[in-house]
């Protein structure tokens, strides 16, 4: 019998021409075998549109071609449904591709995202939204939000956003932290709310980070100086540093004494003062090598 699969392709995400790749996915399918049923997805009812095929096929694996933003509404899609999520990474925020060490050719991941076998991932909820990689409050949000609007793209838009943002940032906020049964208060540049371990960028900002282990890190950035920022951006993490704090945790409270800037998987979400998170353990299964 022919095994059903889905596949989800954002056409617009990292402004590539998706063309080929669904091409691929019909080859790769027809050779092993399977029906396969592409949905574009349009930024309108989505999920809605998604969950009914679901319906329909009641496929094993769905495949996503896009980047985290398109991975993550598929999961919220698919949140009552037991199947296992395949991923083509192709958009222009690809951390989880990133942190699952996903191959760089088609072929090599399509054979991963229809084959393999997966791995039961945890996601974050915050404030009633969903997470699978890394949200954070301050500097960084400032700059996805900067970078939302710039013209320039991949890492060097991104570290002249990096500098641009720290130049016109403004005074540290403070942040009243209740995790474990106790309550900490810590002055801020910025508090990443972390699942895994990179950055899309390949920055390792949660060198202890596991996405399966029923647990998130808050990792607290008290000051955030050039150095500091150079050390981060190379992947020199450094842990044992008296500017970093790490909280590991499974539901945490977080109050700013103003509203900052607070961004999800790459994307803005407006300036915060309160955030309640907790984990979602193994919500979600995932095709990795």
């Amino acid at each position: 019998m022919k095994k059903n699969a889905l596949f989800i392709v954002n056409p617009i995400s990292g402004d590539l021409d998706k063309s080929d790749l669904v091409e691929a996915a019909q080859e790769f399918a027809a050779v092993h075998n399977m029906n396969l049923n592409v949905y574009e997805t349009t930024g309108k009812n989505d999920i809605k549109n998604i969950q009914t095929l679901y319906n329909e096929f009641q496929p094993e694996r769905i495949v996503v071609a896009g980047g985290d933003g398109t991975i993550k509404m598929t999961a919220e899609a698919m949140e009552d449904h037991d199947v296992i999520i395949g991923i083509i990474p192709a958009g222009s925020a690809n951390g989880l591709s990133v942190d699952l060490n996903l191959p760089a050719t088609v072929e090599e991941n399509l054979k991963i995202a229809f084959l393999h076998h997966y791995i039961e991932m945890d996601m974050i909820c915050i404030n009633g939204k969903k997470s699978i990689h890394l949200s954070d409050l301050g500097l960084n949000a400032d700059l996805v939000k900067n970078y939302e609007q710039s013209d320039l793209r991949g890492f060097w838009g991104y570290a002249m956003q990096a500098f641009t943002t720290l130049k016109d940032s403004g005074e540290p906020f403070t942040a009243s932290i209740t995790a474990n049964n106790e309550t900490v208060e810590h002055t801020a540049r910025m508090i990443v709310v972390a699942n895994s371990q990179k950055y899309g960028t390949g920055v390792t900002i949660n060198p202890n980070g596991a996405m399966n282990d029923g647990k998130f890190e808050l990792v607290i950035l008290k000051s955030l100086d050039l150095l500091l920022i150079g050390k981060i951006i190379t992947g020199n993490m450094p842990i044992d540093s008296d500017d970093i704090v790490i909280i590991s945790t499974d539901k945490a409270d977080i109050k700013t004494n103003q509203p900052v800037n607070f961004q999800i998987d790459g994307e803005y979400c407006g300036a915060q003062t309160s955030l309640e998170i907790h984990i979602l353990h193994k919500q979600l299964k995932i095709a990795t090598p």
